[in-house]
């Protein structure tokens, strides 16, 4: 059986031989004499004149022999490279992991009490809380009645069930149907995945779903080997709902400050739009939210 395709150990290496394979000479002002180029994009000693670093440098560099590169290195680099402000994040995470590992995100099994109350709270929209893993640790009833109907709606209350939404847009037969512009979605996805990798390089649960994705779905593998980073927190996607038809809905992922990951993700449609209508209609098929229970205090 073929290993999957984390490209792991040399995770840095990989990343930069992406980002100069998708630059062409000419992009960069450099000379093309004619000779036959062997590899896509800038060779080695292109990039290394670019960045005003040796070609000696940069080659232990890309094959994860150095792990100590300068700011102003990788400041080089990211400029050489075009890299925009999510790659450039990316890229320090990766050449730094020692760096990573000792501030390690404070991680938590289930939405904090104040994250459950906002899902409920804002009852009217679609409202989802996700792990560090892009597990689904909570949904208000909108929520879950416009990404995972199919599914038990307490299933994120239980570790061994819980979904996970990476897992869910690759493996789950229902959540593909609902993306009508499903390649814009699954790069999305992975872009941010790949976000979440370099932050923690070190998750042996987010290695693991990685690598169950690589050996389960030739679409996220294809996705995974690009290498493409962007940490994609708004914007507007389309939904095919089995129950409501078409809507467009703009999205906002809000990162809770305690350093544990969690976000919530939730869905708007603009005032007076056939999505809004579709949306109040999914809400009364779903009825009102209840109450959330607080633990009892000693």
């Amino acid at each position: 059986m073929d290993a999957p395709a984390t490209d792991a150990p040399n995770t840095l290496g990989n990343f930069l031989r992406t980002r100069r394979a998708r630059l062409r000479p000419e992009d960069v002002g450099v000379v093309s004499y004619g000779a036959r180029r062997r590899v896509p994009g800038l060779r080695r000693e292109e990039l290394a004149q670019l960045a005003g670093v040796s070609v000696a440098y940069y080659t232990r560099l890309e094959q994860g022999q150095s792990h100590n590169a300068s700011e102003g290195v990788l400041d080089a680099l990211a400029r050489a490279l075009r890299l925009s402000a999510d790659e450039r994040a990316h890229l320090r995470a990766l050449a730094r992991p020692a760096r990573a590992r000792r501030r390690p995100a404070v991680r938590h099994d289930k939405a904090r009490p104040g994250v459950r109350r906002l899902l409920a709270a804002v009852a009217g929209v679609p409202a989802v809380a996700l792990g560090p893993r892009f597990e689904i640790l909570g949904w208000n009833r909108l929520g879950h009645a416009l990404l995972a109907g199919h599914l038990d709606a307490d299933s994120p209350d239980r570790p061994l069930d819980r979904p996970n939404a990476q897992r869910m847009l690759f493996l789950d037969p229902h959540t593909r149907e609902l993306y009508p512009e499903r390649d814009k979605e699954v790069r999305r996805a992975v872009s941010a995945l790949r976000v979440a990798a370099g932050q923690h390089p070190d998750d042996p649960q987010l290695t693991e779903l990685i690598g169950e994705l690589s050996m389960k779905s030739t679409e996220f593998a294809a996705l995974w080997s690009r290498h493409v980073v962007s940490n994609c927190t708004f914007g507007t996607k389309r939904f095919h709902h089995p129950l409501v038809g078409g809507l467009e809905l703009d999205f906002e992922m809000l990162q809770t400050p305690d350093g544990s990951g969690q976000g919530v993700l939730m869905y708007t449609a603009a005032e007076g739009s056939p999505s809004e209508a579709a949306l109040r209609l999914l809400a009364a098929e779903r009825g009102p939210e209840p109450r959330v229970l607080e633990p009892e205090r000693p």
